[in-house]
């Protein structure tokens, strides 16, 4: 597993990580022992970064990771996010109740303090007052948290997130299907040394190469619920995409591919040939898949043919399809 540094950090980080949304059931029942396969197969697999959120399950996914590093000798980087939990969202937002939540992150975890912490979708008008950020700087001051960021779900919020000096890490989706970051984002993080961490990599699984239009979805899975956009951003399920015309595209993209490489691996590929991302961070319901995923750090980078040809079809056939604010 190669490794990159996680911008201002200077955490060096494994180029896959482990997404653990699915570890707080939010997908559907996981047990106790199952979680801790997937996580013990992460750390053999040379991963050593771990993204999690304090709504994750309630807190069920901190807890989890939390008890499972009691048994490891060494310590991987574990980020949290903190803004969608509790009586924070939409407008409940104090100094004094984002310190509880991190408080109630950093015992779930079982830590002296949280490695880094990303604002999780707070809305952009808070974003746009910046006083959040100053009570982020004050919690590393107090040592609270060691680092910060943000996970947004548009540029225009990256962009704002981009104005605070002290912001080390942006979590933005960003994949085959969603890729004007590269021109609008990637450059500018570059020069502010903010750490690009690529969220939904496989656009809720239309980009695994495993979809089918008749799969269906358990009613905890935000795939059923979210698919139009319900319950939060549409663009956090599928990508944005209608889920039929997803997998369509998805398999148009099978027929550029080279026969000895998979859309999986050309999809999470193609996200670490970009210089600036720091890591992919990628769910996993089982061991296999954890080293599915793990294996594309070793892929040499795809072809600058197959690159074009994914950015022409991104342009001409994938984003007019993209609902909500890229």
């Amino acid at each position: 597993m190669k490794k990159r540094t996680l911008g201002k950090t200077g955490f060096e980080v494994s180029e896959i990580g482990l997404g653990c949304w699915q570890l707080g059931n939010d997908f559907g029942p996981v047990e106790d022992s199952e979680a801790k396969a997937i996580l013990d197969s992460a750390a053999e697999q040379g991963i050593n970064l771990f993204d999690t959120a304090d709504v994750y399950g309630g807190g069920v996914s901190e807890q989890r990771i939390g008890d499972w590093l009691k048994t490891q000798k060494t310590k991987p980087v574990v980020i949290t996010k903190v803004g969608r939990g509790g009586d924070l969202f939409p407008d409940g937002y104090n100094k004094n109740s984002v310190r509880k939540s991190l408080e109630g992150s950093k015992a779930r975890l079982g830590v002296e303090s949280l490695d880094l912490v990303q604002l999780h979708c707070i809305p952009p008008e808070m974003l746009k007052t910046g006083e959040i950020f100053s009570w982020m700087e004050a919690f590393q001051q107090e040592g609270l948290i060691t680092h910060y960021g943000a996970s947004v779900e548009t540029i225009e919020d990256a962009l704002v997130c981009c104005q605070s000096d002290s912001l080390a890490t942006l979590q933005i989706i960003f994949n085959i299907f969603r890729q004007d970051a590269v021109d609008k984002l990637l450059p500018i993080a570059e020069q502010k040394n903010i750490g690009i961490i690529a969220r939904l990599p496989l656009a809720s699984g239309l980009l695994s190469g495993r979809m089918q239009k008749n799969r269906t979805f358990s009613a905890q899975d935000h795939r059923n619920y979210n698919s139009d956009g319900a319950a939060f951003n549409v663009g956090e399920t599928f990508n944005g995409l209608p889920f039929e015309l997803g997998v369509d595209l998805a398999d148009q993209v099978k027929t550029m591919l080279p026969s000895d490489m998979n859309l999986l691996q050309c999809s999470l590929r193609w996200l670490l040939d970009q210089p600036q991302v720091s890591t992919v961070i990628s769910g996993a319901s089982s061991s296999q898949q954890v080293i599915s995923n793990a294996l594309t750090s070793d892929l040499p980078p795809l072809s600058q043919v197959l690159s074009a040809k994914l950015q022409t079809f991104y342009q001409e056939q994938v984003r007019q399809h993209i609902r909500g604010e890229i």
